[in-house]
């Protein structure tokens, strides 16, 4: 699937221009929006990327190998048994660069045949031509001479090409229709699996190939199926080129016409038994509860969303699930020791590795406006932090907002994930995070550091979770500062 053409040239999405000089997208936008990077539709040409971005950074990947680092570590991926995509799909893309490069060969002996009938007829009408002739024919014998020995394409150029070529290798494009987003596939995986990671929600069930919810329309590439699957499609639906995404991977760039989630309502609820992977001491009376479903039974929900969990005694309570949905089977809680919460009891007492909790959910709509063109600041207070990370993730999964500005509050000080937050600063330019002393009831000095740093704050959306008072200070706050309410998300977590 090419980028379009403006006039002939090679135009690149955005998500693919910012694959191939190391940056985020909102990096780009930051570009574009300053006019130094013109875009034709939503699309940039390779030249002006390249004058943006010198060769020195597009030969130097570590801005990108930064980004994926941190992105890999904060999300908690899995750790790909392979990474490069199997031998036959490998087989499929160098056989199709090897198609382009033979037409490329072939356009090009055209082009010098050319030129060469060219230069003999310049040189024929210079011996045959009196003295005029030969003063128009002499220079322009010369000038064409001269540019055909130019080098080209010149050093930026090929560096461009190599990187591009060696990217369609390795990784396949993916463009969702209607709506225009964008992946990588990358190695073995399924397209589900690269669509989650990327942070796009679509429709599915299983995950195993049975149950069709992830059905979808191959509009134009070739896709390999990776794992057999019991579904049955329809002649009509084969006629169509639909596959199941969880079953299959990217051989080429796809064009493709998938189910995906709307918002929470588009989401049912489920029942499953998680078994417990690790509980992490985060302090004296704060834990790190990872639990992991059956891999025939992964959690759909949105990034900020809540689950009620049930123990074996019967003591359940509703935590935000505090991971990204880009990793559906690993799922994070963040655990706070109170008096009389028989739940958080029996965690720190008796769950160990191993044993089974129940989990009702999702709910909730504490989730992102992933269609707003606006930066996002978070506020958290506490264990508020732990939607704010499922939100903060996923909004890096999809690198869709320019800027990204974590407040943490906390009224004794304690920020029991410190160093996870200072991580996503060190890795990431465009995550910024403040840690904040303040008790729930009285946050607004704490609050006006905000608009210190932010004056105006209508270009921005705020996320903020927390104790009621926390909310209540913060919607005050935000209201005498005149901050449009239709921009503010909250979500009450004690």
């Amino acid at each position: 699937m090419p980028d379009q053409s403006n006039n002939g040239a090679q135009l690149l999405s955005l998500t693919r221009a910012a694959r191939l000089v190391g940056v985020t997208r909102g990096a780009l936008q930051k570009k574009i929006k300053k006019g130094e990077l013109p875009t034709f539709e939503g699309m940039v040409r390779p030249e002006d990327l390249l004058r943006v971005y010198p060769d020195t950074q597009l030969d130097n990947s570590s801005e990108l190998e930064r980004f994926t680092h941190i992105k890999d570590e904060a999300f908690a991926h899995r750790v790909r048994e392979r990474l490069l995509p199997e031998p036959e799909v490998l087989a499929e893309r160098l056989s199709g660069l090897g198609k382009e490069l033979a037409r490329t060969r072939a356009q090009v002996e055209r082009y010098k045949t050319i030129t060469d009938w060219l230069y003999d007829k310049f040189s024929e009408y210079e011996r045959s031509g009196g003295q005029d002739m030969r003063l128009v024919m002499g220079p322009l014998k010369l000038w064409l001479r001269h540019e055909l020995e130019k080098q080209s394409p010149n050093d930026y150029l090929q560096s461009y090409v190599v990187k591009e070529s060696f990217l369609r290798l390795m990784t396949a494009h993916v463009r969702l229709v209607p709506g225009q987003r964008e992946f990588f596939v990358e190695g073995s995986d399924t397209i589900l699996d690269a669509a989650l990671r990327a942070g796009i929600s679509l429709r599915y069930g299983c995950s195993n190939g049975n149950c069709g919810l992830c059905k979808a329309r191959v509009v134009s590439g070739k896709t390999l199926p990776m794992r057999h699957s019991d579904y049955v499609f329809s002649d009509a639906e084969k006629a169509q080129g639909c596959v199941l995404l969880c079953s299959h991977t990217a051989v080429t760039d796809l064009e493709i016409e998938a189910p995906r989630i709307g918002g929470a309502q588009d989401i049912p609820m489920q029942q499953i038994a998680t078994r417990v992977k690790k509980i992490e001491s985060l302090g004296e009376d704060m834990a790190l509860l990872h639990l992991q479903t059956p891999r025939t039974k992964r959690l759909q929900f949105l990034a900020g969303q809540a689950v009620t969990l049930e123990t074996a005694n019967g003591a359940e309570a509703e935590y935000p699930v505090a991971s990204c949905p880009c990793d559906d089977r690993n799922l994070q809680f963040h655990v706070r020791r109170l008096p009389g919460n028989r739940f958080a009891d029996y965690v720190f007492r008796k769950l160990k590795n191993g044993d089974i909790v129940a989990l009702d959910g999702p709910k909730g709509e504490f989730t992102l406006n992933e269609e707003s063109p606006r930066s996002l600041i978070f506020l958290a207070h506490g264990t508020g932090f732990a939607p704010i990370k499922s939100l903060i993730e996923h909004a890096m999964a999809r690198d869709v907002a320019e800027t990204l500005h974590l407040y943490w509050a906390s009224g004794d000080g304690e920020h029991y994930l410190n160093n996870l937050c200072r991580s996503w600063t060190d890795a990431l330019d465009n995550f910024h995070y403040t840690p904040l002393v303040a008790d729930a009831a009285e946050s607004t000095p704490a609050l006006q550091q905000i608009t210190t740093a932010h004056p105006d704050l209508s270009g921005f959306d705020i996320y903020a979770a927390g104790p009621e008072d926390f909310l209540a200070s913060v919607k005050k706050y935000l209201r005498d500062n005149n901050f449009p309410e239709n921009q503010l998300v909250s979500s009450r977590v004690d």
